[in-house]
């Protein structure tokens, strides 16, 4: 059974993810686009928080829905939760990096779809990681 994250667990996790995240995507996005490793990481930041924002509020819901519905997080779960994140997500990227780097919608969507390549497997495995940690932090809890 899944026990219930505090508004700090959720921050924490939140966190997390986006400096794991940045650290890894900002040089990344600076050689790609031929930018300055201040503008890439500026736009890096910005996307950061919107996703942290979106991945609080995203994870509260589905996990209300997993409590709700007895499901396990078995991979089929975990690939719906991905899914579903990175799709909300596109919906707040794509005109932030149009904007940001004064580029159509379009092309702003296909930059998105190499972040998104990228932040798939890495928030599928980041939640799995966190997960295993946090299951063996609860149990060691419970036991002590």
């Amino acid at each position: 059974m899944l026990s219930q994250k505090t508004i700090y667990e959720r921050c924490f996790h939140a966190v997390l993810f986006e400096i794991l995240a940045l650290l890894l995507c900002a040089p990344v996005v600076s050689m790609v686009l031929g930018v300055s490793m201040t503008h890439a990481g500026a736009l890096t930041l910005m996307i950061s928080l919107v996703a942290m924002t979106w991945n609080m509020i995203f994870n509260a819901l589905f996990e209300r829905l997993e409590r709700k519905r007895g499901w396990t997080r078995t991979f089929a779960v975990r690939s719906v939760h991905a899914l579903l994140f990175e799709a909300g997500l596109i919906l707040a990227v794509v005109p932030l990096a149009a904007w940001w780097l004064d580029i159509s919608l379009v092309r702003a969507f296909v930059l998105d779809i190499g972040l998104v390549l990228f932040f798939l497997p890495y928030t599928m495995l980041y939640n799995w990681a966190y997960d295993v940690v946090r299951a063996g932090i609860m149990r060691k809890r419970l036991q002590a």
